[in-house]
């Protein structure tokens, strides 16, 4: 009786459990894309002394004389990019471990980007992972950023997990571990990247606004901040290849949009795991994002 009891309370009020993950999306593009070493792909931009390799995975700190950086071989029109990352646990507040697609040193103060970025926390608090999109914009008072924020459903510090961007003529989708959990679609010109962009990845010191727009800054008695890559996975249409370069997909359906399995998804991790979203916050002017 008391097992019919429960069933019956479970299936009439059903209880939310994110300790379990999202629903599986259904469709996982990282397994249809091979892995290449750092070196296949990438260069190192900045600060090469924080900078260690060990069988194509990558190694990069910060500490209180420099980040590093690095930077893809290849430019490029759309593609799928992605690499695993694992954060470093405990006090990391003011410091950026990324992962995004820029065009800045070839446009600077005009320039065009797509953000993975895990801004630092306090050792009593959740990483915070924030997608961001700028088109023509910089860091120089004229940028309109598009930040959706997340807490994951997941410990960043524990393992690696894989993170990507997909960027298309048609949309820009961020995935964790194959899970889509944004979708920015392209509604005109004036609110999405078209222009050739390289991939990056860093970390640093965004002390002035990583952690609770500045409250907790860089604490350098806790260096170095290290973070991990490995599982690079590149496939795009090379800026300078043919232009019948068909442009990746992050759907089973091979054009534009998800697949309702992969919505599902999507709207869970929205609804258990979002934490702020530039077209609802009320203090922003949302003439300037028309896309809201």
């Amino acid at each position: 009786m008391a097992l019919l009891i429960s069933l019956f309370l479970i299936f009439v009020f059903p209880f939310k459990n994110n300790a379990q993950g999202p629903p599986s999306p259904g469709y996982y593009p990282s397994s249809r894309i091979g892995s290449i070493g750092f070196n296949q792909g990438y260069t190192n931009r900045w600060g090469p002394q924080h900078q260690t390799l060990d069988q194509g995975a990558l190694t990069i700190w910060l500490d209180r004389s420099s980040g590093s950086g690095f930077k893809s071989l290849n430019h490029y029109k759309s593609g799928y990019f992605g690499a695993a990352i694992k954060l470093q646990p405990g006090y990391t507040a003011g410091v950026i471990t990324s992962f995004y697609l820029s065009n800045d040193e070839e446009y600077p103060g005009n320039h065009d980007e797509i953000d993975i970025e895990f801004l630092g926390t306090t050792q009593d608090k959740p990483y915070t992972l924030q997608t961001n999109v700028y088109i023509r914009g910089s860091g120089d008072g004229n940028i309109i950023g598009r930040e959706m924020r997340f807490h994951l459903w997941f410990d960043p510090t524990q393992d690696f997990h894989n993170y990507a961007i997909l960027w298309n003529p048609t949309e820009i989708i961020y995935f964790v571990d194959d899970v889509p959990i944004r979708r920015y679609p392209r509604k005109n010109d004036a609110t999405f990247p078209t222009r050739d962009l390289w991939v990056y990845g860093s970390i640093w010191d965004a002390s002035s606004w990583a952690t609770e727009n500045g409250k907790y800054r860089a604490d350098y008695n806790y260096q170095p901040f290290v973070g991990r890559y490995n599982n690079f996975k590149i496939e795009g249409c090379n800026a300078n290849g043919p232009a019948s370069c068909r442009p990746a997909s992050g759907s089973p359906y091979g054009s534009s949009g998800l697949s309702s399995q992969q919505y599902a998804a999507m709207a869970w991790v929205q609804q258990n795991h979002k934490v702020y979203d530039y077209c609802h916050d009320p203090t922003r002017d949302h003439t300037q994002t028309p896309e809201c």
